[in-house]
């Protein structure tokens, strides 16, 4: 179905304008020209498609964008160039370089819930990087699908980034295909198919996925702030974000106090009839909220909240208060503990001590994030060493991932590969490993081998470059 795009973006890659630095600039400036000028066009699409108001748009999307270009078009230069590395004593008087090289034709396959920002930073990178692009976004998100597909016909011909509209059967005749590279975000059931296409035609990949990202909330935290950065982090978008506070574990001191400030900073965000504010979203689609009214199915939890307009696709903002962690099993069986919420619901916990929080977070896979809120250094330490999972904050939620210096992505369940900032040009980029030999030559590799070598025996020679040898004699 697609061979011939593919084709045409590969004999465009073969003709190396792609690789010119001039190039990958003039196509970034374009793009973020394009998308400052189409700015409210976006954001009413993120209106429409996801009840998004301008300002969270912009904040968590167009920003976004923004950002990673220009972070690109600072360093581009710098990432162009050959770096140079050591080269060890036994190389005497060559030298040794890593090209950055892209690898030609990418696939960026990218989900509903921030359809824009999540389509656009992998294509920052994969450009920046000198590769072709074919972008596949979500269906679901058709208002944004929308204008994507005419900002990337303004900007660029089609054998060099060109978008694919459709649903599954279009993702999976792409899947089929002869790529270079696969950049896939979305859920892990998909990426796990994505990762078996791939792997017959062994294309390396970058998986961003998801997982049941723990908040915890320790004793010793300014109570009101930190429910006030939860409350904030998780029903941003409705829940509908991948790297949301998934549940709660809170410490037992603040079961008094916790559900009271949580209501409070709901009414102070939402107003009194949450679901009727500008300031709060919806649910993608009708499937997409049907899965989430019934995730609050639940016999041993309180729920608290749990209000919902069936029109418009919106579910109030709903706290499960399960109470005890140490004895309440049967909350964490229910349908809300054992898959991604992806929804603007929180189950709560409260524990007394740490160890019922690492125990029970090791017995979920590796999470994309997970959050603590402690003034306490040594737990803070203590998190980071035994838990396994992709990246997070201290005493803060989400706003790791609007961080450019840092490396975004999962780890095992949650993902492989990451990008954003500098990550974002090494994802797309193949690390060519180039060695320039002298033209003089040591004897010593080539037989007889138990000839000595200035009247030294070679292993002698060997023990002193191999073994004796330290880091400071490399050049």
């Amino acid at each position: 179905m697609f061979q011939d795009l593919v084709k045409s973006q590969k004999l465009f890659f073969d003709s190396q304008q792609t690789k010119s630095l001039h190039f990958r600039q003039k196509a970034l400036k374009k793009l973020k020209d394009s998308i400052l000028s189409h700015k409210q066009e976006i954001l009413q699409a993120l209106s429409e498609d996801l009840g998004k108001h301008f300002v969270e748009g912009y904040m968590s999307e167009v920003a976004q964008v923004l950002e990673e270009i220009s972070h690109a078009l600072k360093d581009l230069k710098k990432y162009t160039k050959p770096q140079k590395v050591k080269t060890p004593i036994t190389h005497f008087g060559g030298r040794s370089e890593v090209v950055y090289e892209p690898y030609g034709v990418v696939l960026v396959i990218s989900p509903w819930n921030y359809p824009f920002a999540l389509s656009l930073i992998p294509l920052v990178g994969a450009i920046a990087s000198g590769n072709c692009v074919i972008l596949k976004p979500s269906s679901y998100s058709k208002n944004t699908e929308t204008i994507l597909e005419q900002i990337l016909c303004e900007c660029f011909a089609s054998e060099y980034v060109c978008m694919v509209k459709g649903g599954h059967q279009e993702t999976q005749a792409l899947l089929e295909e002869k790529l270079d590279y696969i950049f896939f975000t979305g859920s892990v059931p998909v990426g796990k198919i994505v990762m078996e296409k791939a792997s017959k035609n062994l294309i390396p990949l970058t998986l961003e996925l998801g997982g049941k990202n723990p908040c915890i909330l320790d004793k010793d935290v300014d109570l009101d702030m930190s429910v006030k950065r939860i409350v904030w982090g998780k029903f941003f978008n409705s829940g509908q974000t991948c790297i949301a506070p998934d549940f709660l574990l809170a410490h037992k001191s603040h079961q008094n106090e916790l559900i009271a400030k949580i209501m409070h900073y709901l009414q102070e965000f939402f107003g009194e009839e949450k679901m009727q504010s500008s300031s709060y979203g919806k649910i993608i689609t009708q499937r997409h909220y049907t899965r989430a009214k019934e995730l609050l199915e639940v016999e041993c939890g309180e729920v608290i909240g749990g209000g919902f307009d069936d029109e418009k696709h919106k579910i109030e903002p709903t706290i499960i208060n399960f109470k005890n962690l140490e004895k309440n099993h049967e909350g964490l069986l229910c349908r809300v503990m054992q898959e991604e919420i992806f929804a603007p619901i929180l189950p709560i916990f409260f524990y007394e001590d740490i160890k019922e929080c690492i125990d029970l977070i090791k017995t979920y896979p590796k999470p994309l994030a997970l959050y603590l809120f402690s003034q306490d250094k040594k737990l803070q330490r203590k998190i980071v060493e035994e838990i396994p999972y992709g990246g997070g904050c201290m005493n803060d939620c989400i706003v790791q991932v609007a961080n450019a210096y840092l490396p975004f992505g999962g780890v095992g369940h949650s993902g492989m590969g990451s990008y954003h900032g500098s990550a974002n040009f090494e994802t797309f980029s193949h690390k060519k490993s180039i060695y320039y030999a002298p033209k003089f030559e040591l004897p010593l590799r080539y037989p007889p081998y138990s000839k000595k070598i200035f009247g030294i025996a070679r292993e002698k020679i060997l023990d002193f470059l191999f073994a004796g040898g330290k880091d400071g004699m490399a050049k």
